[in-house]
């Protein structure tokens, strides 16, 4: 399988998956341990202050994802990585508040040229963070399987489970983010991947206790003959915003679009996130959708550097640097991920993982 990036396939219960998962990526989860804990000193948080802070997040996810902490916690010892540097790097999100511009898209069976429901997005982030990227695939001790795009030590971002459930990932700002006693960003993606019905997905991403504010646009295909359903979460500290499809699409950036009871701190300094979503909701137009619009679309140059297609170009600062790291879509019921490497329009092949070539 030719892959633009490493596959890690684990099994077992979740402290197990933890760490084989721990283990076959030692040398890069210690390498993006160690690029984490120079940006956060960067922004005054020394390694004690890291890792009180990964400590404190632990607990909240032993507490309320306790099939995740146990995984994170065999990362740590599979990794030889202290398990607090390994929750703080889970929880980078809470503790950087970096710069990212991902644009994510749903589109209904009813909607596309296959009859699948699909979701798709670029991951847009600090190009420091391409070498520590991999995908995971786990098979737990339930015969449940996951496979996610995510950053070496963390156990989630966009992905698909074998249920047909899949979820793309936006982050956004308000004037919430920080409150104590949250979960991490990424452990609350992964709880939501561990389940296997769309109700009890949305109860999980809803009830879970967070520090910072996330997008999630949240699709499942169901049995044949049963139409696909998406719905997007805009999930804040306290609050939940609900968006559904228009026309048999919904897309997302960077901003809240259906929260108002919250101060969306984005809109203090603006940004590309305030056309983003909505010109790739033009750009798919209103004939069926299939693999490559969505491509396309992907790929998108419009308000370059800083449009769906994210270029690193003239970032003020090196904490501001982002570009479009890779482009993901997911068919959700052939149960298949197509990854390129970004930026989208230098991608020449999507390559494909299905979970039926998993695990032989």
């Amino acid at each position: 399988m030719s892959l633009p990036l490493p596959l890690i396939e684990v099994s077992g219960t979740p402290g197990e998956c933890g760490v084989a998962y721990g283990a076959a990526a030692r040398s890069m989860i210690a390498a993006n341990t160690a690029n984490y804990i120079e940006r956060f000193a960067a922004t005054g948080l020394d390694r004690p202050a890291v890792r009180r802070a990964g400590s404190l997040f632990r607990a909240a996810s032993r507490q309320h994802a306790p099939r995740v902490a146990e995984m994170l916690d065999g990362v740590a010892e599979g990794a030889g990585v202290p398990v607090e540097e390994i929750y703080a790097l889970n929880a980078r999100t809470e503790l950087l508040y970096g710069n990212t511009e991902c644009t994510s898209i749903g589109v209904l069976d009813t909607r596309t040229a296959s009859g699948h429901t699909l979701l798709a997005q670029n991951w847009d982030w600090h190009p420091a963070q391409r070498p520590y990227t991999l995908l995971l695939a786990t098979r737990d001790e339930r015969g449940s399987t996951v496979l996610t795009l995510t950053e070496a030590g963390m156990l989630a971002k966009t992905g698909f489970n074998d249920a047909g459930l899949g979820v793309c990932v936006n982050m956004l700002t308000s004037d919430r983010d920080g409150r104590p006693g949250g979960v991490p960003y990424h452990v609350l993606l992964r709880a939501v991947l561990e389940e296997d019905v769309l109700g009890t997905a949305l109860r999980v991403a809803c009830s879970t206790p967070r520090s910072a504010s996330i997008n999630l646009l949240l699709g499942q295909a169901f049995a044949a003959g049963v139409p696909g359903e998406l719905i997007d979460l805009e999930v804040a500290p306290g609050d939940v915003g609900v968006l559904h499809p228009v026309d048999g699409v919904i897309t997302h950036a960077n901003h809240f679009e259906a929260l108002p009871t919250v101060h969306d701190t984005f809109r203090d300094f603006g940004g590309s996130s305030f056309f983003r979503g909505a010109r790739a909701r033009r750009l798919l137009g209103t004939l069926p959708v299939d693999e490559k619009h969505l491509q396309a679309v992907l790929a998108d140059h419009g308000g370059h550097p800083q449009a769906i297609c994210r270029h690193d170009v003239n970032a003020p600062t090196e904490e501001d640097r982002s570009e479009s790291l890779y482009a993901v879509i997911l068919d959700l019921d052939e149960r298949r991920m197509s990854i390129a490497a970004g930026p989208s329009c230098q991608a020449d092949t999507y390559h494909e993982v299905r979970l039926t070539g998993l695990f032989a």
